[in-house]
């Protein structure tokens, strides 16, 4: 079984490099820098945010990611930056990636318009060392028989609009503009590229109580050569304290169920600090060889101004 759990891996990672390329994470709200550099330096107060997810449990060489990002605003909140590293491996395929952003906020009537630029360096490695891999033929000459690596760079471009006293906000990005190589033939044409990715997002925060705060948030994605994603999140958040959501993530298989279902629960335990842990369970028939998936994001607001409400100024929406 395990043998087969890892073939298939295998054939999903190459699946990935024609299709979908970039990872996906359940708490994609609490991660919006990874899919619009406009939206860095959104924050009041400079912000580390750290996520850990575990896609497919149970299921040799499915893939795992872990990232790391900070944003602040700078001169008097007219520019963002931020920078994201990110590690995702499946099969024995890893990226690492390291991504950092730049842009001009205009204050605008009721609320800010930012553009961002982003510029990126990837490193993608394969060990064709893995003893899991045990080759028909041993003298196949197309398999490698040492670890390949590479870099490729990459820019991005993304534009965020966030109305403070309505309380929503859209987003449109191109993370990654270029088509770069990243196969490791050394001769003939190149097989495998980057494709550009489309995202789109966008949310709105509602109050039905004073304690309540109810925010609606969708994710589209789009990569050239694939079906277009679709991630739709509701959360609550009570007492600026005690957060839950639910999300639901379309596309999948043939059964036309979507790929997952997600809940999540997270405290804002101090001031600075907000934890959330969220649970998949998988719609499609991939569901009965796995145990779901699990993902954690602890952020770490720095120093957030005493005059502000840590809620709707330093993490918006």
């Amino acid at each position: 079984m395990k043998k087969q759990h890892l073939t298939f891996a295998f054939l999903l990672l190459s699946g990935l490099v024609q299709a979908q390329q970039e990872q996906m994470y359940t708490q994609f709200i609490f991660n919006k820098q990874a899919y619009n550099p406009a939206f860095a330096g959104s924050f009041v107060s400079p912000t580390l945010t750290a996520i850990y997810r575990n896609q497919w449990m149970g299921l040799d060489g499915a893939p795992k990611a872990m990232a790391l990002s900070y944003t602040q605003p700078l001169l008097n909140k007219r520019v963002g930056i931020g920078g994201n590293i990110a590690r995702q491996s499946i099969g024995i395929n890893t990226n690492l990636t390291i991504d950092i952003a730049y842009n001009y906020r205009i204050q605008l009537k009721r609320g800010v318009l930012a553009t961002g630029l982003q510029f990126s360096m990837r490193n993608i490695r394969q060990n064709w060392n893995d003893p899991r891999i045990r080759p028909i033929d041993q003298g196949d000459p197309g398999i490698p028989l040492d670890p390949k690596s590479k870099f490729v760079p990459n820019f991005g471009a993304g534009v965020y609009y966030q109305a403070y006293n309505d309380k929503w906000y859209a987003g449109v990005a191109l993370p990654r503009i270029f088509s770069s190589s990243i196969d490791f033939a050394e001769f003939g044409d190149t097989i495998s590229r980057e494709v550009q990715h489309f995202n789109a997002m966008g949310g709105i925060q509602l109050s039905p109580t004073d304690d309540l705060k109810v925010t609606p948030q969708v994710l589209v994605r789009y990569a050239i050569g694939a079906p277009v994603d679709a991630e739709v999140n509701v959360s609550a958040l009570l007492r600026n304290r005690f957060y839950a959501g639910l999300s639901y993530r379309a596309g999948g298989d043939i059964n036309f169920a979507g790929e997952s279902l997600d809940f999540a629960l997270g405290i804002q335990a101090i001031d600075e600090l907000f934890f959330c842990l969220s649970y998949d369970i998988g719609l499609t028939r991939l569901r009965k060889q796995h145990n779901g998936s699990i993902e954690a994001t602890v952020r770490w607001y720095i120093n957030p101004p005493d005059n502000v409400d840590r809620v709707t100024d330093p993490r918006p929406f």
